[in-house]
């Protein structure tokens, strides 16, 4: 089923949440822990994230050094083939530019047509580590809006290559805001402009960049509203758990705590001290969102379900 009649057809705020694929030699059974726990809330759908390739060099035997591309996580279509055969739930696979060109993308959902999952999210990706910023794969695609367009061609039947025949695609596609604004962008008006241009391609849905201050999140709908993006927009929400979160979320991801919760995080001396704080915060959060008549609450749990176990029994 696809997310936006999901979304259609509820009658509440619905729960959903996303998964970090396990690093390569761990068994499937990493994600079924970290999914066990949330089925209690009974989510309409599943994200699970695609981490791009990253490059090292080696050293060769002649001195010289070799570039190598290694992949430390496995890819999404086997894990969300996987999570809706054992608990019937829609699985919503990372489709990113980065590193696939466009026969690549098109060879990758045609697999995913053919395990029946019509749910994608459609992402640029971030630029590998090696790089400042982001650059493009040979013959792929440098924005997301590009990737919802193929998609969308696909969803008319209409191929790369012109003598292959195939029914059309259904996919439901779902692309990222930010309340925030991206980094990237030259500010709040030209980063609106740009989400909009990905809605208008085909995108059904949009779900957002984590963020901390929900008036931050009520403020992105009314702007989305007035500059006529009219699809649902789902909050995302990461519940603050460990000490090194206090620095790197905002670093990583280019938001800002409140200075209420900062005030908070600073008294904190451990770990648990953090997570005790990111669940009462999440709680907060979620029941004021949950109030204002969200059409889903979106957790990132990077596969640790705890904190996120503990929001969801005081909201779900």
């Amino acid at each position: 089923m696809k997310v936006i009649d999901h979304l259609r057809e509820a009658k509440d705020t619905l729960f959903s949440f996303e998964i970090l694929p396990p690093l390569k030699g761990k068994s499937i059974q990493s994600i079924y822990q970290g999914i066990d726990p949330l089925m209690d809330f009974k989510p309409k759908f599943i994200n699970v994230t695609y981490h791009r390739e990253e490059y090292v060099y080696k050293e060769r035997e002649n001195g010289l050094l070799q570039k190598m591309s290694v992949r430390k996580r496995p890819g999404t279509v086997g894990i969300c083939a996987a999570i809706m055969n054992k608990y019937h739930v829609d699985a919503v696979p990372h489709l990113i530019c980065g590193g696939f060109n466009r026969e690549e993308t098109e060879n990758a959902l045609i697999d995913l047509q053919f395990l029946g999952i019509d749910n994608v999210l459609a992402l640029r990706g971030d630029s590998i580590k090696t790089e400042s910023t982001f650059s493009p794969q040979p013959g792929g695609h440098e924005h997301a809006v590009d990737l919802v367009k193929q998609i969308e061609e696909m969803n008319q039947g209409n191929l790369m290559v012109e003598e292959t025949t195939m029914d059309p695609t259904d996919f439901c596609i779902g692309v990222a805001g930010y309340p925030e604004k991206h980094f990237e962008a030259m500010n709040f008006s030209t980063d609106l402009h740009y989400l909009k241009q990905k809605v208008d391609a085909g995108a059904s849905y949009i779900v957002t960049q984590m963020f901390f201050d929900n008036k931050k999140y009520f403020d992105f709908v009314d702007a989305c509203r007035a500059a006529g993006i009219t699809v649902p927009i789902i909050p995302g929400l990461k519940p603050v758990k460990v000490l090194n979160h206090i620095s790197f979320l905002p670093k990583f991801f280019h938001i800002d705590f409140p200075e209420e919760l900062s005030k908070e995080l600073l008294k904190c001396r451990s770990n648990e001290d953090v997570t005790n704080v990111g669940i009462e915060w999440g709680i907060n959060q979620s029941k004021e969102l949950k109030k204002a008549g969200v059409p889903c609450i979106h957790y990132y749990t990077m596969s640790n379900s705890s904190s996120v176990k503990a929001i969801a029994s005081e909201i779900f």
